[in-house]
């Protein structure tokens, strides 16, 4: 063989080698991957070949499966009361994916996750069906519906979210306006139609606004400002005065800081009587004297500056911000500036003063269990931080729950042997406050046997009512009194 064709075999000779090492890369390396890449219509046809495992709450289960006409897919899901449970579930949709616990256990609730591997081999050599494990959730079905159908009679868009404190359980996550995810579960022109109408809705209906969406707190933060003061020797007694005039300039400002009503007994006001009328001027100057570092500190304990709070649906990250100057920071005491927050986040806060300033890791899911109800994980309650000390946290209880009694939070006191703490919240926004301000109401309750929860309520009222109508404890009151009740006076 003359050089030049020596050259060429050995050239063809490469090429077959590198496409042979290319075929049994992607056939064993890259299997798994391929086998599981969305755009793989074999997965989708997988995931619906067979009835899906169901969503729990208390033990019942409130997604199931319909057999459909198709050569594809042989059944799509259903869900029952589908626009309450929505943030919970999310939706499984044929044509448009997945979200929410419906996708993060998709595996398992298809059928196809490993730890189901014996359970599947032993349906195959029997002939018995294939059918996907199961996940059951921490919400009360009660607190779901109170919160939900509280939201539902204001008619307008906000968030809920409550929590055990001692446990971190996630006991209710309602959002309006909702949707019902069977309404588009499916491949037909009306699923089309039904998707097209909630991306054109307005009002976002898909948006989960008690998890993924972040606001104003307003003066919910107040409850933090106040732990934080007394975490660094600002304040030793909640029932002493403050140094504080009223009006009062911001450092580095020429004009007043003003109250949301004039004529507040805010001068000098012990942080009790501040939080239960809601003094701007007091916890602005709190949060001056404590500083943004030590602020900053105490609001990261709480939850603040985390991007990865799973529950497992990760929720939207709450912001307090690092570069802030020292009026910046007077506004971040009264929750306003560039502080944001979820619902979840707020309820975060309120559990973690219930439970003597120890915050547990939130969760949503507490077990997994294959077909044959076998457990497959349990979450077992995780501390996440302690920013604030067990005696700190009980001044501001004090200040809370005064506040309950004797102010704002009036509207949350249930009476029956049940301990309310409570913090109404206004937030400005837009640019110089021309949008209609949010509401806030934040609470946590014990009943006479030691079972606590805490609540936050958010409310965007938007342009539906007049500005004189939107405060916290008026819009927001009555539903976490609701939720609470649901949680502490079952019977």
């Amino acid at each position: 063989m003359n050089k030049p064709l020596r050259h060429i075999a050995i050239f063809c000779g490469l090429l077959v080698l590198a496409l042979l090492v290319r075929a049994n890369w992607i056939q064993y390396a890259e299997s798994d991957e391929l086998a599981k890449h969305e755009k793989n219509r074999r997965v989708a046809i997988e995931r619906y070949a067979q009835p899906r495992g169901n969503i729990l709450v208390a033990g019942k289960p409130i997604t199931g499966s319909k057999a459909v006409d198709g050569q594809d897919f042989k059944y799509k899901r259903t869900f029952k009361d589908g626009p309450m449970y929505a943030p919970i579930t999310g939706y499984s949709s044929q044509a448009f994916g997945s979200t929410a616990l419906e996708n993060l256990n998709d595996e398992l609730l298809s059928g196809s996750d490993d730890r189901l591997f014996i359970q599947n081999t032993v349906n195959m050599l029997t002939g018995k069906s294939q059918r996907g494990g199961d996940v059951y959730t921490t919400i009360d079905p009660d607190a779901q519906k109170a919160a939900f159908e509280g939201l539902g009679k204001l008619n307008l868009k906000g968030g809920v979210a409550a929590i055990e404190p001692e446990t971190g359980k996630i006991l209710a996550l309602a959002s309006t306006p909702s949707y019902d995810p069977s309404s588009f579960a499916g491949m037909s022109d009306n699923d089309g139609e039904q998707w097209k109408k909630l991306g054109a809705d307005k009002t976002k209906p898909l948006l989960n606004r008690a998890l993924k969406e972040t606001y104003p707190p307003g003066s919910t933060f107040k409850v933090l400002t106040a732990a934080a003061a007394i975490e660094a020797g600002k304040v030793t007694d909640v029932n002493e005065p403050t140094d504080t005039p009223d009006p009062y300039k911001l450092p580095q400002t020429t004009n007043p800081l003003p109250n949301h009503t004039e004529g507040l007994p805010c001068k000098n006001a012990t942080v009790k009587a501040a939080m239960e009328v809601s003094c701007n001027t007091v916890f602005a100057k709190l949060a001056v004297e404590v500083g943004k570092e030590k602020m900053r500190e105490v609001a990261e304990g709480f939850g603040f500056n985390d991007g990865e709070v799973d529950t497992p649906i990760r929720a939207g990250k709450s912001v307090y911000p690092s570069e802030i100057d020292v009026p910046q920071t007077g506004l971040s005491g009264i929750g306003q500036g560039s502080v944001t927050a979820s619902p979840l986040q707020i309820a975060m806060l309120a559990a973690g003063i219930a439970n003597d300033g120890k915050v547990m890791k939130p969760y949503l899911v507490d077990e997994l269990r294959g077909p044959d109800r076998d457990l497959i994980a349990k979450t077992e309650p995780a501390e996440r931080s302690r920013p604030i000390s067990a005696d700190t946290a009980a001044k501001v209880r004090e200040a809370m729950e005064s506040t309950a009694e004797n102010g704002s939070g009036r509207p949350a006191v249930i009476g029956n042997g049940v301990t309310v703490g409570a913090k109404t919240g206004t937030a400005q926004h837009g640019a110089n406050n021309e949008l209609p301000p949010y509401a806030w109401f934040i609470s946590y309750g014990k009943n006479s046997d030691g079972k606590q929860v805490a609540v936050a309520v958010f409310v965007d009222p938007g342009q539906d009512i007049p500005r004189s109508d939107i405060a916290g404890g008026k819009l927001g009151g009555p539903i976490a009194k609701d939720v609470m009740e649901a949680v502490l006076l079952k019977k």
